[in-house]
């Protein structure tokens, strides 16, 4: 399939405005350029739902906020949970810029989406974000009645540096709770574009270094600021793919872009957890670029995309589908590379 028309405009207007992502220096430029890209494609607040909150939560060493979204529909004491960690290079990002797609999420899914506002490089480097995610997981689980959630229909969900978080902690709970009854359980994750192999080297990588939003430069800056000295790109903390065993992980719903440097390994990742017994679902989405999702005011096709994820994780909390027209034709099924 061709380049999404929609997809194909904007990054012409990117090219055109001489603001194709490439190499930066300082991060706040690349925190700006994220925020305005947001405030554009889907402004913060635009969405309906049924409420929203923030909660101050104490790590190590500071304080995270984590936002409460309730989806639209009658007041419910408990609804499935679903923690959300946003994307970018684990440097950049805020509730603000992933605010359209939590809303989104938590109508579309039924669920009540927690957003994660985790500490970023360069001054809170790896694994402080990890070690903020795992503190707010353990901590929404064992305290349901604060967020009004079911503890045993908690899933985790991250798009690109996010879905890294995500992927990571599923692991780091089914570990934990080979020791630990008291461990964190995850239900399901959810993985939209995720990046799971930093050291890299895929086709896909290659083919879309340049040109397709996400440029190769960006990432190597992102992990300069995020990854300190000595430590190695093949950790499993920061690439799950290099890992030797996926057995008993959460069920998976993984969400590829056709023309995202990071799709391959999305799809890699699917393939090696199916093959440890693993449910796995989800979607390649043919014509569509990284952050395409986040986007849906320059690309229709962010909100299809989004009832396509929620019709998966309804299916998986055992809720009834929103849209019976989209989970009659959208089952989930084995991403195949």
């Amino acid at each position: 399939m061709p380049l999404d028309r929609h997809a194909r405009r904007f990054l012409e207007m990117l090219a055109a405005a001489g603001k194709a992502r490439g190499r930066y220096e300082a991060v706040e430029e690349r925190r700006e350029a994220l925020a305005n890209l947001a405030n554009l494609v889907d402004p913060p607040g635009m969405v309906e739902i049924g409420g929203v909150r923030d909660h101050l939560l104490a790590v190590h060493d500071g304080h995270i906020s984590l936002r409460i979204y309730s989806p639209l529909g009658p007041p419910a004491r408990s609804l499935p949970g679903m923690l959300f960690f946003h994307g970018g290079g684990w440097v950049a990002g805020s509730l603000d810029t992933h605010d359209g797609l939590c809303r989104r999420l938590a109508n579309e899914t039924g669920c009540r989406v927690i957003a994660v506002d985790y500490r970023l490089a360069p001054l809170h480097p790896f694994p402080y974000g990890l070690a903020d995610a795992w503190a707010a997981l353990n901590f929404v689980v064992r305290n349901p009645r604060i967020f009004g959630i079911d503890p045993e229909r908690v899933g985790v969900a991250g798009d690109s540096a996010g879905a890294t978080l995500a992927a990571v902690l599923c692991r780091m709970a089914r570990d934990a709770g080979r020791d630990n009854e008291l461990a964190p359980r995850i239900a399901f994750q959810l993985l939209i574009c995720p990046i799971l192999d930093v050291h890299g080297e895929s086709a896909a990588r290659r083919e879309l270094a340049e040109g397709y939003f996400l440029d190769s430069e960006t990432l190597k800056r992102d992990l300069e600021l995020y990854v300190p000295d000595g430590t190695e790109l093949t950790d499993v903390r920061l690439s799950p793919l290099r890992a030797e065993e996926f057995a008993d992980l959460p069920p998976a719903f993984i969400h590829t872009a056709q023309f995202d440097p990071f799709g391959d390994e999305g799809e890699a990742y699917a393939q090696r957890l199916g093959g440890f017994g693993v449910p796995v679902h989800g979607r390649a989405h043919t014509g569509m670029i990284h952050y395409f999702y986040c986007m849906p005011r320059m690309i229709p096709y962010a909100l299809e995309a989004v009832k396509i994820i929620g019709s998966e994780i309804r299916y998986a909390v055992k809720l009834p589908a929103s849209d019976r027209r989209i989970h009659r034709r959208i089952r989930p099924q084995l991403i195949r590379a």
